[in-house]
C-alpha cells in the first residue's frame, strides 16, 4: 500500500467512531499492537525530543525501504507512534519525505491533543523525516 492509502484507511477507521471518547480507546488499542522497539534500541539516541513522554522510535532500511519501530511510556502517546509507525514503515525514503500529513488534521488528532502532546506528535513526524532523508542520502 502507498502512504496515501494508508492514510485514507486510517481516515475511514476514525470516522466510524461516534466520538472522541471511542478514538481515544482505538489508538489506545492501536498502541498495543505497535511492533515495539527491541530494548537495545531504547536509548537516548533513539528518544524523541520535544514530547512530554517518553518515545522511542528505530529506523532501518531493508530493500530499499524504512521499516520503524517504536515505543512509549504513556498509552495515549504509543497509540499516535502507531498510526505513524503504520503510516511509514515499509515505504521508500523518498515517499516518506513527499508524504503529505493532512490526514493528521482529518482525523481530528491535533486538536484533541494538549499543546504538549500536539508538539510531540509534530516532533514524531519531524524525526521519521529526518530517518528517511537519512536513509534516502545513502540511497543517491
Amino acid at each position: 500500500m502507498t502512504i496515501e492509502e494508508v492514510q485514507n484507511e486510517i481516515i475511514d477507521e476514525f470516522s466510524m467512531f461516534e466520538d472522541w471518547e471511542e478514538r481515544y480507546q482505538y489508538m489506545i488499542d492501536l498502541g498495543k499492537d505497535l511492533p515495539l522497539i527491541e530494548d537495545q534500541y531504547k536509548t537516548e539516541d533513539n528518544v524523541i525530543k520535544g514530547c512530554q513522554s517518553k518515545v522511542w522510535v528505530h529506523a532501518n532500511m531493508q530493500d530499499d525501504k524504512v521499516n520503524f519501530t517504536a515505543d512509549s511510556d504513556a498509552i495515549i502517546t504509543k497509540g499516535i507512534i502507531a498510526i505513524l509507525i503504520r503510516t511509514f514503515s515499509n515505504q521508500h525514503p523518498k515517499d516518506i519525505i513527499e508524504a503529505n500529513t493532512d490526514f493528521i488534521d482529518k482525523i481530528g488528532l491535533k486538536e484533541h491533543l494538549s499543546p504538549t502532546r500536539a508538539n510531540g506528535l509534530v516532533s514524531m513526524i519531524k524525526q521519521i523525516k529526518l530517518y528517511a532523508i537519512a536513509y534516502q542520502t545513502q540511497l543517491n
